[in-house]
């Protein structure tokens, strides 16, 4: 992969600049250092996203930029280019944004800091949100769409949740029905939901403090879908905590403070988000580890779809 790293570096005009592997998770990140100024040099899958889609990710995080949210901002190529290919490799190179993630920060902040940043997630996900409807389109801008067949059509952005081959019987009936049950309060709803570009995964992993200010990393399933998705992966993973509810209404006051915020769906998307983890891990399984991840997300998605089908039975 170094050669493929060197390539890039000349194509960006940082030959001889140092560089190191940082992360390795869906994409390869690559910290490159050069005259005291970081970049981030990411080395994409192959076959995850088409030319057409990473250059449209690029665009869209050009615009959120330029709207003043702190995200990693594109920077052409010597030739103006935001997107390469090298030996098959798609490659681009972003701005390095300091400080630690929101997880590390939560882990070590008291209750009311953990309460301040959540209200801070919850303004920067609304500002982003008017960013993305003020700006747009440019011709050919291609993206995922986390919509009703994104979600629970039959094939889904994230593969088939109700397919995960470790479900038992009662699991594969109860997601089945929450299925069912979904796709019907959707296609009746699904109209008057706020609809737009969404980040879509807007996990504590995927966003940074530094001073005192939140930012957001990785677009790389950003596209086309419902803002409350968005609330929705900014809390699931912390709904067993003992102070989310400080932290939902943290959250919520902060995007309610920057534009409208219609919540009627909110337990039904916190279901669909931990639906999708479900489906997420089907091509996953052979990973270390993926046994355990698995069993925890399918208890996550079985107490969230049985409460979510319980009050819609109540209503």
């Amino acid at each position: 992969m170094s050669a493929v790293v060197e390539q890039a570096l000349a194509l960006w005009g940082l030959s001889g600049a140092r560089y190191a592997l940082v992360a390795a998770r869906e994409n390869a990140l690559y910290r490159v250092t050069a005259n005291g100024v970081s970049h981030a040099l990411r080395l994409h899958r192959k076959g995850y996203r088409s030319d057409q889609e990473l250059w449209s990710e690029l665009e869209l995080m050009s615009a959120v930029a330029r709207g003043g949210i702190q995200v990693p901002d594109p920077i052409p190529s010597t030739s103006g280019r935001m997107l390469h290919v090298i030996d098959g490799i798609q490659v681009d190179v972003l701005t390095w944004l300091q400080g630690g993630t929101v997880a590390e920060a939560l882990a070590r902040a008291t209750g009311a800091e953990r309460v301040a940043i959540f209200r801070q997630v919850g303004c920067r996900m609304a500002r982003m949100h008017d960013v993305t409807d003020a700006w747009p389109l440019p011709g050919g801008f291609m993206r995922c769409a986390w919509d009703r067949a994104g979600l629970l059509g039959d094939a889904p952005l994230w593969d088939r949740f109700w397919a995960n081959p470790a479900l038992d019987d009662k699991d594969r009936a109860l997601f089945l029905a929450f299925r069912d049950r979904a796709n019907t309060v959707l296609e009746q709803s699904q109209d008057s939901l706020d609809y737009g570009l969404i980040h879509a995964d807007l996990v504590s992993l995927n966003m940074m403090v530094d001073e005192g200010q939140v930012r957001f990393i990785d677009f790389d399933d950003s596209g086309f879908g419902f803002r409350i998705f968005d609330i929705a992966t900014a809390l699931f993973k912390h709904s067993s905590e003992p102070d989310y509810t400080a932290l939902q209404s943290a959250l919520l006051d902060g995007y309610a403070s920057v534009r409208p915020l219609d919540l009627a769906a909110l337990d039904l998307f916190l279901a669909l988000r931990a639906a999708t983890y479900v489906g997420w891990n089907i091509t996953r399984l052979a990973e270390d580890g993926a046994a355990a991840r698995n069993d925890r997300f399918i208890c996550e998605a079985r107490r969230l779809a049985r409460n979510y089908l319980s009050r819609s039975q109540q209503s």
